[in-house]
Parts: C-alpha cells; structure tokens; sequence
C-alpha cells in the first residue's frame, strides 16, 4: 500500500486497489528488476507528498520523468539538487525572468515550488533510461486523470498550467467553472518559441489567484 503522509491517502485509497493499478505494480516490479527505471522507487509519488490534495493552489502538468541519470526525482521538470537545469527547464527559467524578473537560479530542484502549493505532475510517473513515453501505456495517464478529476471537485480554484501535448490532453477533465486552465506549447527547445515563451502563465496565475482572495505563489526559488 502506498503510504503518502498526508490528506492524498484518503482521496486515492480506492485507487491503489483498483485492477489497473494493482497492474501498473506488477509490471513496475519487473522493470525496476530488470532496467534502470527513473525517478527511484521510494520518489515516484513525491509531488502527491510535497504538495497535500488541501494545499493545491497550482498544478504544472509535464509528460514523464527526465530519462538521464541523477534527474528524475518525482516532481515534473525539476532535477536533484545540485544537478544543472536541463534545456526545458532553462527555458521555463528565461519564462519566468521574462515575466515576473525573477533572476533564473543555478539548481534545478523545483521543491519549493512544491511546498508552496504548485503540484508538480507528471502524465506518467517513471520512464526507462534513456527511453522518453516509455512507460506511457503502462496505465498511469488513468491514474493521474483520476488525480486531476479529484483536483477538479476542489471547492478553492486552482490554475492548471498545462504545457505540452500530453499536458493538454488533461483539459477535458477540468471543468468546474472556477478553475482557471492555461494552455501552452511545451518549454523544451524544440516548442518553445512557438507560444511557450510570452505566455506570462506565471504572472496569469498570481493575478487570479489574488483576484479570488488567495496568496499568490513565491515563484523565486533564490530564497
């Protein structure tokens, strides 16, 4: 049973036991066994645990795990400490100074970000080394459509930052009135300067949350 420490565990109890799961957990065993998987183990479910289901005031939607060594931990496009911010990252970093003036900082970790109420998901929770959407069939898109659909009965409204193809997809699953859904191309070298940079998603999502009496996020991860 997957224990995640905080209200998430009530919200997705039937979840863990549901067929497709129970499915995801037997092929997992025989990858981890049998390839390098990413993120470890014990970090597949740390944005449920950085970020409790009550706290959600934000959620950036990515595809699966980096796929290179000592990246993956978790929480969509953040890296482990000490390790440089890959090319979408940096890209999502020149965003951010472009639109708030945040000087961009020098690791990649995105933890903060976490803590201060933006959930940082994946589509799909693991891939294998070096193989990006490997493990895109595997069931997990159920399992985080489940999670958005649980974030869209949410009585706060929340901003769905949703960046990329596989993000976007999500869209249908939010529909309550007083959620607010940003759309945009994905940040990585290839997309970018086709609508990810200038979409100011950063500042759109603090004025809406102020305008609906919530604190507006700390995007600067310098402090």
């Amino acid at each position: 049973m997957v224990h995640l420490g905080n209200d998430w565990d009530e919200i997705l109890a039937g979840e863990f036991e549901q067929d497709y799961y129970k499915r995801i957990r037997y092929w997992l065993k025989k990858e981890y066994a049998e390839q390098t998987i990413y993120p470890a183990a014990e970090n597949i479910f740390n944005a449920l645990r950085y970020t409790p289901y009550s706290k959600v005031k934000a959620v950036i939607l990515g595809q699966d795990p980096y796929h290179g060594p000592g990246q993956a931990h978790g929480l969509c496009f953040s890296v482990q400490p000490g390790v440089q911010p890959p090319p979408s990252l940096q890209n999502i970093f020149k965003e951010l100074q472009s639109d708030l003036g945040i000087v961009p900082p020098k690791d990649g970790t995105l933890t903060k970000w976490a803590e201060r109420g933006v959930l940082m998901l994946n589509t799909t929770l693991t891939v294998r080394r070096g193989q990006a959407n490997s493990h895109k069939n595997l069931g997990w898109t159920t399992f985080t459509d489940h999670i958005i659909e649980k974030l869209n009965e949410h009585e706060q409204p929340i901003v769905f930052l949703l960046w990329g193809g596989n993000a976007r997809s999500k869209k249908k699953l939010i529909t309550a009135p007083q959620h607010l859904v940003l759309e945009s191309v994905h940040p990585s070298p290839l997309s970018a300067y086709n609508g990810f940079f200038g979409c100011k998603h950063f500042s759109k999502c603090n004025a809406f949350l102020e305008a609906h009496g919530i604190d507006p996020i700390d995007w600067d991860l310098n402090h």
